[in-house]
C-alpha cells in the first residue's frame, strides 16, 4: 500500500525510522474509479486514515487538470492544510517515451512536459514514467536514451528528477 522513499524527515513522522513512507494514490484506486473519492481527497485520506504525510499522485485522477492552476492550488492548499509533502506524479496514457517513431516519441516527450511543470508547481521532487516502446529490443533501448535523455534534460532545468518504473515491455 505504501511506498518506501530514503528522503528527509517528513512532517508528523518519527524522526527514529531510517526511511520515510509515502502513500501512492494508486492504493485508492478502486474508491477512485468508482468515484467515491476524488483526488482533492487524497491527501486528507492519507492523514486522517492512515497517518501518512506524504503522497504519490496518479495522473489518471486528474488527467485534465495538469496545466489547470485554480485546480493545482486548490490540491497544494489541501496538502498544506493537513501538512502533507506531495512527492511525485505517477504518468501514464502520455504516450511511448521509447516509442521508434521519431515523431511520435518527440510527441510523447513534449505530453510529459506539463507533468513535470504540474508536479514542480506541487513541491514534487519527480516524475515517474514508463519507457514503453514496440521494436526489437535494440530500436527500444536507442529510443528510450532518446525520449528520457530529452526529458530529463527538460526536468533538469527545474531541478526535477525523472524516474523510470519497469513496467511492462523491455522494462520489466
Amino acid at each position: 500500500m505504501a511506498a518506501f522513499s530514503y528522503l528527509p524527515a517528513f512532517a508528523g513522522q518519527s524522526k527514529d525510522l531510517f526511511f520515510k513512507i509515502s502513500l501512492a494514490e494508486w492504493s485508492l484506486h478502486k474508491a477512485l474509479f468508482a468515484k467515491e473519492i476524488i483526488n482533492l481527497d487524497f491527501p486528507g485520506i492519507a492523514t486522517k486514515k492512515y497517518e501518512i504525510h506524504a503522497v504519490e499522485y496518479v495522473n489518471q485522477f486528474f488527467k485534465d487538470k495538469a496545466a489547470d492552476r485554480n485546480y493545482l492550488n486548490e490540491l497544494l492548499k489541501r496538502a498544506k492544510d493537513h501538512g502533507v509533502v506531495n512527492v511525485l506524479i505517477m504518468i501514464d496514457g502520455e504516450g511511448d517515451l521509447a516509442g521508434t517513431s521519431d515523431a511520435a516519441r518527440k510527441k510523447a516527450v513534449e505530453n510529459h512536459y506539463k507533468w513535470v511543470e504540474a508536479a514542480k508547481f506541487l513541491g514534487c521532487h519527480s516524475i515517474r514514467v514508463n519507457a514503453a516502446g514496440k521494436g526489437t529490443a535494440d530500436e527500444v533501448r536507442s529510443a528510450a536514451v532518446d525520449g528520457l535523455g530529452r526529458l530529463s534534460e527538460f526536468a533538469a532545468r527545474m531541478n526535477m528528477n525523472i524516474i523510470v518504473e519497469n513496467h511492462g515491455g523491455y522494462s520489466s
